[in-house]
């Protein structure tokens, strides 16, 4: 019997999030099915986070311990036999018996993509959310986010009462063609963060709040219009641990 550590990928649009549900299909509940049939007789597979209805991920961490006799390779070519086509694991690894995906977690990093046009694109729009009227430069914003700063106008925590502070360790927006890319990578996130912060900057680049409005909420917890970037433009990238010697 080992631990295992495996990276997920998988487009979310027909996932009601990663977490495990009674009557929905999740990612969990799916990488479960298919352990199932590698005779895993575990209560849970462990997660790295939640990721909400729609996103998307090409780094999502989870672990289970298994009692396999073949090679890592041979490990992930099963799975990936029985699971979906909506999701896949591009890697396999051991690891330590009390390996835990998410509370080992030293940092994540999350990625959205936006386009501006005013007609919809069906082939870009499972996986980017299409703005329109168009944005000015997005860049200096990514400036505001690094730092330990008080989240709470921007997300809630996964507890009531707990914590909102947070420490963003980096953000940048990238020009790709026609296309935004918003990264950002930070100890841990508070619910619905990424998606609060991208909107919030998308409103600034229309010119709909100030820039000073964006400064005010993340210094002082100002209030924000409570809105949310759509899910399908973001996904989970990679989640860090520490390297132990």
């Amino acid at each position: 019997m080992a631990r295992y550590q495996i990276i997920l990928t998988y487009d979310g649009t027909e996932f009601v999030g990663s977490q495990r549900q009674l009557k929905s299909r999740t990612v969990q509940s799916e990488l479960e099915k298919a352990l199932g049939k590698l005779k895993w007789d575990g209560k849970s597979a462990l997660m790295a986070g939640r990721t909400d209805t729609g996103v998307h991920a090409s780094g999502q961490v989870a672990a289970f311990d298994l009692d396999w006799k073949h090679s890592l390779e041979d490990l992930g070519n099963a799975l990936n036999a029985s699971l979906p086509l909506d999701m896949a694991i591009s890697q396999v690894g051991i690891a330590r018996e009390d390996f835990h995906p998410r509370f080992d977690a030293t940092c994540r990093r999350y990625s959205y993509r936006l386009f501006c046009q005013p007609n919809r694109d069906p082939l870009r729009e499972r996986f980017a959310w299409r703005v329109w009227p168009s944005v000015s430069d997005l860049h200096s914003l990514a400036e505001i986010w690094p730092g330990t700063h008080d989240f709470a106008a921007f997300g809630t925590p996964p507890r009531p009462g707990n914590s909102t502070e947070r420490t963003v360790l980096d953000a940048k927006w990238q020009l790709v063609d026609d296309e935004w890319q918003f990264e950002i990578r930070a100890n841990a996130f508070l619910y619905h963060m990424v998606r609060k912060i991208v909107h919030a900057q998308v409103a600034v680049g229309q010119g709909r709040i100030t820039i000073e409005d964006l400064t005010r909420a993340l210094e002082h917890q100002a209030a924000l219009p409570s809105r949310l970037a759509p899910a399908h433009g973001l996904t989970l990238v990679e989640v860090s641990y520490e390297v132990l010697e």
